[in-house]
């Protein structure tokens, strides 16, 4: 069984980004690709091969690919971005996950973004926010629960996706931002709060044996990474400054599957 992860190049006009809660700055295009690739060497470390979707430079926000798409060992489903200028970028990505599942696709009026889409087990946690609305997480409740998923949606506040709260760390641990989501909607899990000066802190991405987590935010690394020595479980720490700009963290940039 190999593990596989879905990227796409940071495009050249990334400046033209879609933006909600944060206010427009310059982003380094060249840091940022210099950025991306280490985040890739950090996914190839932690035992994925790197399989990238075609370059979208007319695209601004393609390299976040995790928006456009969920996937789960029997099937992937096409999101439906709330953003409307995001929809272009489903083509660039459908053709490469339909090489390992069957995909299927979530409909108007739906909207969905999968960075509001948290799987725990066999439960899925879907964000309402200003991308996800409720018939979006209907039509993907019918679509995953005849493989035996459930989906709860969870109200989402001053933040952009239901992963800028809150991230797996771990089969049963979540790292969390109390105060943009409610700790009580995931019931009885284990939970790390991110340290208060760092509230952005929560977005972390779980691969394998090992989590990838953005190096600003070294408060908060540090508890996640007491928590994972528990585990045996590596840390990765890349830079992320630049796409963070654009209001994306780590889970944003890839797509992880298992193959064979």
């Amino acid at each position: 069984m190999s593990r596989i992860a879905i990227t796409r190049q940071v495009s050249r006009s990334i400046v033209h980004c879609e933006l909600t809660h944060l206010a427009r700055e310059p982003i380094d295009y060249a840091r940022a690709v210099e950025q991306h690739e280490a985040y890739e060497a950090a996914l190839v470390q932690l035992g994925c091969e790197i399989v990238r979707a075609p370059a979208a430079h007319d695209l601004p926000d393609a390299v976040f690919v995790e928006d456009v798409a969920l996937v789960m060992d029997e099937v992937a489903v096409m999101t439906r971005p709330g953003a409307e200028s995001r929809r272009a970028e489903l083509p660039g990505v459908e053709p490469l996950l339909a090489r390992y599942r069957d995909v299927v696709r979530i409909e108007a009026p739906g909207t969905l973004d999968g960075g509001d889409v948290l799987l725990v087990g066999r439960r899925f946690f879907v964000g309402r926010s200003s991308r996800t609305n409720d018939a979006g997480i209907v039509h993907l409740r019918a679509l995953v629960s005849e493989h035996g998923y459930s989906v709860d949606a969870v109200d989402v506040r001053g933040c952009l996706h239901l992963k800028s709260a809150v991230t797996a760390v771990g089969e049963s641990t979540l790292l969390g931002n109390g105060t943009w989501v409610d700790r009580g909607a995931f019931g009885d899990v284990a939970w790390i709060d991110v340290d208060p000066a760092e509230p952005h802190a929560a977005n972390a991405l779980w691969v394998g044996d090992g989590v990838i987590y953005p190096r600003a935010y070294s408060r908060t690394a540090a508890l996640v990474r007491t928590h994972l020595d528990s585990k045996g479980m590596l840390l990765r720490l890349v830079d992320a400054s630049e796409l963070a700009k654009a209001e994306g963290g780590v889970t944003c940039c890839s797509l992880i599957l298992t193959s064979g």
